[in-house]
This record gives structure tokens, C-alpha cells and sequence, in this order.
């Protein structure tokens, strides 16, 4: 009832670019905070960046500065900017929302991710 999917990831060299998006769709009254999670090889998922319905973000340490978080509440679609990116941001990148459903349950949601590699 409820989908996020991930667009955007691909290869890209070491201090390239790349933009993440994750459309929400479904049956959906509305989203409260979303956010990025990463899983790198041999590592456990991690936080990278989370928004609040209002805005609010906050960053993984290691990502501030880089990269910028963002959300369109009308698309129901939400950003990560990545630059300056390196060999460490090499990872599945998953999109994560709080949703409140059109039957009112409040559910959290992942979606399928998206691969990012950059090459040295």
C-alpha cells in the first residue's frame, strides 16, 4: 500500500557528484520524518541524514558539508545532494520515511535502495 523508491545512484569518481531521490507513494495521509541510511561491504547500516516535515536536518559527521538533505512534502519526494564524494561513501543508500497511512496507522517504511560506487 505504502512504496519508496530509490533513484539515482551509479558510478562516479572521486570528487563527482551525485543526487539520491526517494518517491513516496500509496496510500498516504502524510510523512513525518524521512531520512538516508547507507550499508557499505562488511559494515552495519548507518545514518546518514534525516528530515523532519518541517525541514530540520540533521547529518552523519562525516557527511557535513558534503552533503545536503531535502523534501518536497506536495511530490512526497526527498533529496540527498552528495558532493565531494569518495571511496568511503561507497554504499547501498535506503530511504527511510514515517508514514502516517490513509488508514490512519503510523508505519515506518524502507525502500529496495539504490547502489553508489566511487571509484579511486
Amino acid at each position: 500500500q505504502v512504496q519508496l523508491v530509490e533513484s539515482g545512484g551509479g558510478l562516479v569518481q572521486s570528487g563527482g557528484s551525485l543526487r539520491l531521490s526517494c518517491a513516496a507513494s500509496g496510500s498516504i495521509a502524510s510523512i513525518y520524518t524521512m531520512g538516508w541510511y547507507r550499508q557499505a561491504p562488511g559494515k552495519q547500516r548507518e545514518m546518514v541524514a534525516t528530515i523532519t516535515t518541517e525541514g530540520r536536518s540533521n547529518y552523519q559527521d562525516s557527511v557535513k558539508g558534503r552533503f545536503t538533505i531535502s523534501r518536497d512534502n506536495a511530490k512526497k519526494t526527498m533529496y540527498l545532494q552528495m558532493n565531494s564524494l569518495n571511496a568511503e561513501d561507497t554504499a547501498v543508500y535506503y530511504c527511510n520515511a514515517d508514514v502516517l497511512t490513509v488508514g490512519l496507522s503510523r508505519v515506518n517504511y524502507w525502500g529496495q535502495g539504490t547502489q553508489v560506487t566511487v571509484s579511486s
